[in-house]
């Protein structure tokens, strides 16, 4: 029985150390979105961090428009990288997950 338990506790280790991993690994993935005309682009990380804005000079002569853009191009980068960072950690978890009976919440 504690065998059993002692190989779980190692496997959950190991998994939180594979998910640690990976999240450091999320940081050198890029997500580059722009707006529909290409006016603004902005690139950020999987784990949400932006590294970059490029602003068009065009949209600068209009600070409301250039707001609007801001929030829809962020926001879409966003979602985008939640999914990749989920899918990956959700895949990094159910490979480490042992066999517990009744805790099939990543299968």
């Amino acid at each position: 029985m504690f065998g059993d338990l002692m190989g779980m506790m190692g496997k959950l280790k190991e998994a939180q150390q594979k998910i640690e991993a990976t999240k450091k690994q999320l940081d050198h993935v890029l997500i580059d979105e722009q707006s529909n005309d290409g006016l603004l682009k902005v690139t950020i990380t999987a784990n949400r961090t932006i590294k970059s804005i490029e602003v068009a000079p065009d949209l600068l002569i209009d600070k409301d428009q250039l707001e609007d853009y801001l929030v829809v191009v962020i926001n879409n980068a966003i979602t985008r990288a939640t999914q990749i960072n989920e899918a990956e950690l959700a895949a990094v978890a159910k490979e480490g997950m042992p066999n517990i009976p009744g805790m099939d919440l990543f299968r």
